[in-house]
C-alpha cells in the first residue's frame, strides 16, 4: 500500500506562498492562453477515460460505470463550458448609466481574479468535484492549492499530473495531502479564497475561521433531498428513479434521494416496483464490471447507516428490501434497503444518510408534499415526478431548494451550465457554470469621466438657489406628468453654469 507524507502547516504555508509568487504571471497570459490549456486538458481526460474511471474507482470503489458517467463526463463537459464561454464571462463589461447627471461617464465591470484560491474536497466525488472547482478558478486567472480527502489523495494528485501535462505552471496548480489538520492549516494560510464541500458540523467551523479575517468562502454542506411522486406520475419511471437516485455511488451522494414522498394512491405499487428493482441490483466491487452498487467508503460510514436504518425500524419503520450489511461481499458493503412508512420522528428523515436507503412516505395533498419537503434543515436539490410540466414547475417554485429537478434526479451536477449549490444548512454560494465562475473573481467597478475639465454640478458651492436648482432637476427626472417635467427642466438649467469651488 502506497503511503503519503501528511502536510504540515509550514509545507501548506509554502505552497501557498509559491502560489502567489507565480499568481500574477499565470493572470497576464489572458484568458485566451488559459482557455487553450483547458483544452489540451480537455484533450488529455478524453484519451485516458478508461484509465482515469478505473483509477477512480480503485480508490473511492464505485463502480467503473458511475466513475466514467459522473466523473470523467462531469469533468468533460465542465471543460467545454469553460472552453466556449470563459472569455465571454469574464471580459470586461459595459455598465450604461441611467441618471442625468452621470450621463458624462463610462463605466465598466471589471472581474479580476481573487490571487490563491484554496480548495477542501471531498472522497465521495474525488475527481469531478475538485476538477470542477479548480478550472473554474484557473481560467479566472487565480492559482489553486487544494487539499483533497485523505480517502482519495491520488485521484487528486492524477488530477495535477494532468494539469501540470496540459501546461499549467507547476506552482499555480499544487496539492497539499493530509487529514483535517492540512485543512486547517489550509484554511489559516494566506489564501484570498476557500471553496469547502464537505459536512455542516465542518462547514461551520471553517465559516467561523474565515469570519475571523473576512475570508471569502463557497461552502457545499450536503443535503437531505426530497423526491416528490405526484397522484399523475409514472410509476415505472419515477420508481427507476428513486431507485437510482438513492443509491448511485452507494448513496453517498449530496444529491441522493434520501427523502422520498409518494401520493397516497400510488404508494403500494410505487413501493412493489421499488422493492422489484432494488433486488435486482448486483451488489460487489466497483471494478467488477457488472457492479451497480459499491461499498461504502469506510466502517464509520457503514455504521451511521446502520443506525439510521435501526431507529427507522424501532419507531415503525417496515424494511421492504435490505436492512443488513453485506460481509459476503466486503467489510463496507451493506444491502440497498428501502423502507416504508416513515415519520420526520426519524433519524433517516431529518438527518444526512449516506448510504444506500431508500425512505418512502404517504402524502395525500400537493400542500402536504411541499409541506414535508421544505421540513428539513437542508435545501440542496429536490424533485418532483408528474405527467403535467405546468404543475411540476409550480412545485418546484414552491420547494427550499437550490436546485429542483422535474422527472429526474441527481443530474443537475451534471449540467455545466446550471449553478450547484444550496440553501439553509446546504451551504453557501454556488460552482458550475457562470455562477461558478463568477465566484472565482472579484468584481470591480472602473468609472471614466468624459469631461475631465468640467467641475461636477453637485460639488462644493451650495446655497438656496443649488437647493431649488436641484429640486427642478429632480422634478425633471421623476415627476409623474409632463407638466412638472418641464418646469422642473427650467429650473435645474441653471444647474449647469453656477460657480463652483
Amino acid at each position: 500500500m502506497l503511503e503519503l507524507q501528511c502536510a504540515g502547516e509550514d509545507a501548506v504555508c509554502a505552497a501557498v506562498s509559491r502560489a502567489r509568487a507565480a499568481q500574477e504571471a499565470w493572470a497576464a497570459i489572458g484568458v485566451r492562453k488559459r482557455i487553450t490549456v483547458l483544452r489540451e486538458f480537455q484533450r488529455r481526460v478524453q484519451e485516458r477515460k478508461s484509465e482515469l474511471a478505473e483509477a477512480i474507482t480503485r480508490e473511492a470503489d464505485k463502480p467503473v460505470a458511475e466513475a466514467l458517467t459522473t466523473e470523467v463526463l462531469v469533468v468533460l463537459s465542465a471543460t467545454r463550458f469553460l472552453i466556449d464561454n470563459a472569455y465571454r464571462l469574464l471580459r470586461d463589461e459595459p455598465l450604461p448609466h441611467g441618471n442625468l447627471a452621470t450621463k458624462l461617464k463610462s463605466g465598466r465591470l471589471v472581474r479580476e481574479p481573487y490571487g490563491v484560491v484554496g480548495i477542501i474536497s471531498p472522497w465521495n466525488y474525488p475527481f469531478s468535484i475538485p476538477a470542477t472547482e479548480t478550472m473554474a478558478a484557473l481560467v479566472a486567472g487565480n492559482a489553486v492549492v487544494l487539499k483533497p480527502s485523505e480517502f482519495t489523495s491520488l485521484v487528486a494528485l492524477e488530477l495535477k499530473s494532468l494539469l501540470h501535462a496540459a501546461g499549467v505552471p507547476e506552482d499555480i496548480f499544487q496539492v497539499v495531502v493530509g487529514n483535517g489538520t492540512t485543512g486547517a492549516a489550509l484554511i489559516h494560510a494566506q489564501i484570498d479564497k476557500l471553496v469547502f464541500t464537505g459536512s455542516v458540523a465542518t462547514g461551520k467551523r471553517i465559516a467561523a475561521a474565515a469570519a475571523e479575517r473576512l475570508l471569502p468562502v463557497v461552502l457545499e454542506l450536503g443535503g437531505k433531498d426530497p423526491m416528490v411522486v405526484l397522484d399523475d406520475a409514472d410509476v415505472d419511471v419515477a420508481s427507476s428513479a428513486a431507485v437510482w437516485g438513492a443509491f448511485v455511488n452507494a448513496g453517498q451522494t449530496c444529491l441522493s434521494v434520501e427523502r422520498c414522498y409518494v401520493h397516497r394512491s400510488l404508494y403500494e405499487p410505487f413501493l412493489k416496483a421499488c422493492v422489484e428493482k432494488t433486488k435486482k441490483l448486483t451488489v460487489t466491487d466497483g471494478l467488477d464490471h457488472n457492479s451497480d452498487v459499491g461499498p461504502l467508503i469506510h466502517q464509520g460510514q457503514l455504521k451511521l447507516v446502520e443506525e439510521h436504518v435501526e431507529d427507522a425500524k424501532a419507531r415503525g419503520a417496515r424494511v421492504l428490501a435490505g436492512g443488513l450489511r453485506f460481509p459476503e461481499v466486503g467489510a463496507n458493503f451493506y444491502h440497498p434497503t428501502v423502507l416504508a412508512d416513515v415519520t420526520h420522528e426519524m433519524r433517516i428523515m431529518r438527518e444526512e444518510t449516506f448510504g444506500p436507503v431508500l425512505p418512502v412516505m404517504a402524502f395525500d395533498s400537493d400542500d402536504e408534499a411541499v409541506r414535508l419537503a421544505n421540513d428539513s434543515e437542508f435545501g440542496l436539490a429536490a424533485s418532483v415526478f408528474t405527467r403535467d410540466k405546468a404543475r411540476g414547475e409550480r412545485l418546484a417554485r414552491r420547494i427550499q431548494a437550490g436546485t429542483v429537478m422535474v422527472n429526474d434526479v441527481v443530474s443537475c451536477f451534471g449540467i455545466s451550465e446550471a449553478p450547484h449549490g444550496g440553501v439553509k444548512s446546504s451551504g453557501l454560494g454556488r460552482a458550475h457554470g457562470r455562477f461558478g465562475l463568477d465566484e472565482m473573481v472579484r468584481l470591480k467597478y472602473v468609472d471614466v469621466d468624459l469631461m475631465p475639465g468640467m467641475k461636477k454640478v453637485w460639488w462644493y458651492g451650495y446655497g438656496m438657489k443649488f437647493s431649488q436648482q436641484m429640486e427642478g432637476f429632480l422634478d425633471m427626472q421623476f415627476a409623474p406628468d409632463l407638466g412638472t417635467r418641464l418646469r422642473g427642466a427650467l429650473r435645474a438649467i441653471g444647474v449647469v453654469v453656477r460657480k463652483k469651488l
